[in-house]
């Protein structure tokens, strides 16, 4: 990936060259210590003492050009105030659209500030990093609290950009005052949800958006989704962005991703019955429920293709086809067809168009909104995962129109037809294609945009620079701990062109996230597609029961997140979350076996809540991860990093479910512990593998 010094040196704005962060002379230095050190020509508490200092005069130099730059524009708002109170004496229009100019102006030069202070917070956040690998000291930790909470810091001017929110104040509230509001008097205090139509000051809104995120739930919950947002878009790129958004559209691929996650589950409590009817085992129904996993295997690959050249397409043919394999799905009872009802779902599973939803919100959804698109991409899976099953278990009929079937089998499919029936009329009238021609000109963010340095100044403000989790990455600047890196190859920006080369490009942390994925996905399936049969067994629970078990499941997905979101990720490092939450699922697993003594509901319910929950956060903190941890290459084009995480989760849930079918031949006494026994060897695989990597890495 390119250096970023490389792209620092590129970005600067040249008559503020000399202000910017020396990143590339830290960098140096930080070589040089590592070098004295080893060979014995410094002690360590002097290079802390020495790299400390520096790092005083870098952040005084920038801090002092910024509050020179603040003053500056002071002046000249102050200026600006005082033609604009002449104007009120003797309004003139062509004088007032020169003094709206002028404030836009001002608002431009604002931009480049904001931009300025958002690259030096990004190197000063590396280079202390970097240190911190090095070394395997926690001198962040040591720097961020001594000068951060000092009454007289400077690293508070950089990181909570203090006076630029007064800047922003004057120049959008003279804009609004100077706006022809048709008579009133009211200004922009008095009318706070009343939005301002100029798009400097838009732009300025998105800039300070960047830097003050909203709320570290949107940011877990986006991390979910793994569709990461560029570290450093220009206003070129932004500008493409707002040309090429349209909210119906993001609304329907939002609603594509609910319904699709409702057509995943609303079999789940009847499969085995329905199995049953057509003269199949009950766990047949873990080959019923994984067939649309198979497909999606390969479904995700050609929608992530097709992707590259269209989203309305794409997106046609998934509601056609999901129709049809509804449809199939339930014909399958008056056909008396095992088969018909396999190749159903199969052609539900061709239906997945996840990998377009995921690539329209990076590719074609404006930054300023991207997170919480990424945010409402998670929750409308989660909505659809919990209302699948509570769906189900309201479909409890039986009767016949002309001599097809209606009950709580074929009801499902009947549903889900008509739902995609109505989704297709509705996507072909409101979906508006996003041009190809701004495309060409705009790098896309892919579906997971530089994932290494996406959430910079995002969880910045609330914890600044205090993101120790992250120091499990690769370097950076991809530099090797090496100068030649910083002429790093044009090559390094192309996205891979197959799996194989895709796969070249993880490093251990990348494949430990990935088997982290893949245990828990293979955990949740398990514990999902074998709900039906095994609460059958041994409690006898009706599929109304079973039903309400998993809709509860899935309803604790978002309390969860914004658990973790809001609370748990402030106190605790990411990595630690990850590793609690492993050996959590493992004891869910462990408490879930039935050995000597009488399987009781609360144990199950108990065991299973355990792995589910647990299951869910570390999904969350290991996308989280992964997202910071992947090559660039991989944030763009057909093969991204969000295919790859797909394709290891669905193929978990493929293995999962051939898993439930084949230990079907032992018995459904034996059911629940040969299932359970492969979840628990792959999470002590996992764990392992967690502990190995870090201890060795880090």
């Amino acid at each position: 990936m390119v250096a970023f010094g490389k792209k620092l040196k590129e970005r600067q704005i040249q008559e503020w060259q000399g202000y910017y962060i020396n990143y590339k002379l830290m960098k140096k230095k930080v070589k040089q210590y590592a070098h004295q050190i080893e060979i014995g020509a410094l002690e360590r508490r002097h290079v802390l003492k020495d790299f400390s200092r520096m790092l005083d005069n870098q952040i005084e130099k920038i801090v002092l050009f910024l509050l020179e730059q603040q003053g500056l524009m002071a002046s000249r708002i102050a200026k600006l105030g005082e033609e604009q109170d002449s104007l009120q004496q003797e309004p003139d229009i062509s004088k007032i659209s020169n003094l709206r100019e002028s404030y836009r102006a001002v608002g431009q030069d604002l931009l480049k500030l904001l931009f300025f202070v958002e690259m030096n917070a990004i190197g000063l956040r590396k280079i202390l990093k970097k240190f911190d690998k090095r070394f395997g000291y926690r001198f962040t930790n040591y720097y961020v609290k001594t000068r951060a909470n000092h009454p007289y810091s400077q690293l508070q001017q950089v990181f909570k950009h203090v006076g630029l929110g007064a800047v922003v104040g004057a120049i959008s509230r003279n804009l609004g005052d100077l706006q022809d509001r048709q008579g009133s008097y009211l200004s922009i205090y008095d009318q706070p949800a009343l939005p301002l139509q100029d798009p400097v000051v838009d732009s300025i809104k998105a800039a300070v958006d960047r830097l003050t995120h909203s709320t570290n739930f949107l940011h877990f919950l986006a991390q979910h989704a793994l569709i990461m947002q560029e570290e450093l878009p220009t206003p070129t790129e932004e500008h493409v962005d707002d040309q090429r958004y349209h909210f119906m559209s993001l609304l329907l691929n939002l609603v594509n991703t609910f319904l699709y996650m409702v057509n995943t589950y609303i079999i789940v409590p009847t499969a085995d019955d329905y199995s049953m009817s057509l003269g199949a085992a009950a766990t047949v129904c873990g080959i019923v429920i994984g067939a649309m996993a198979v497909a999606q295997v390969f479904s995700s690959v050609y929608f992530s293709a097709w992707s590259n050249k269209s989203y309305f397409r794409p997106l046609v043919f998934s509601s056609i086809v999901l129709f049809v394999g509804n449809t199939l799905y339930a014909l399958a009872y008056d056909l008396n067809s095992i088969w018909v009802l396999l190749i159903g779902r199969l052609f539900c599973g061709f239906g997945s168009a996840r990998a377009v939803n995921r690539r329209y919100i990076s590719d074609c959804v404006p930054l300023k909104v991207r997170m919480q698109a990424s945010a409402g991409f998670v929750s409308a899976s989660a909505l659809g995962m919990a209302c699948g099953p509570a769906l189900a278990g309201l479909l409890q009929t039986n009767f016949k129109i002309y001599k097809i079937t209606i009950n709580q089998d074929t009801l499902p499919g009947w549903v889900m037809a008509v739902a995609w029936l109505f989704y297709l009329i509705w996507l072909w009238i409101s979906f508006k294609e996003p041009s190809r021609e701004t495309e060409e000109n705009h790098v896309p963010q892919g579906s997971n945009a530089d994932p290494a340095e996406n959430d910079v100044l995002e969880k910045g403000l609330a914890q600044p620079l205090l993101l120790s989790s992250e120091d499990n990455q690769q370097d950076e600047d991809g530099d090797q701990e090496c100068d030649v890196s910083e002429e790093a190859p044009e090559e390094s920006h192309l996205p891979t062109t197959s799996i194989g080369s895709a796969y070249k490009l993880l490093t251990p942390s990348v494949k430990v996230q990935l088997l982290i994925y893949f245990m828990l996905k293979y955990a949740m399936e398990i514990l999902i597609s074998e709900s039906s049969v095994i609460t059958t067994y041994y409690f006898g629970w009706s599929t109304g029961e079973v039903a309400i078990f998993l809709a509860c499941l899935g309803l604790t997905v978002l309390p969860v997140n914004i658990v973790v979101g809001s609370y748990i990720s402030n106190m605790f490092e990411d990595r630690q979350i990850l590793l609690a939450s492993e050996i959590m699922v493992f004891v869910g697993i462990l408490l879930s076996f039935h050995i000597i003594i009488p399987y009781s509901v609360p144990q199950y319910v108990c065991s299973g809540l355990i792995m589910f929950v647990f299951a869910e956060v570390l999904e969350g903190v290991n996308l989280s991860l992964l997202s910071r941890v992947m090559s660039s290459r991989l944030s763009r084009g057909t093969y991204n990093g969000g295919l790859l995480s797909t394709e290891a989760g669905t193929i978990a849930r493929v293995i999962a479910d051939g898993t439930i079918t084949l230990a079907g031949y032992l018995g459904e006494s034996r059911l629940l512990n040969a299932t359970l026994l492969p979840s628990l060897l792959i999470c002590i695989a996992s764990i392992t593998s967690t502990f190995y990597t870090y201890n060795t890495l880090y």
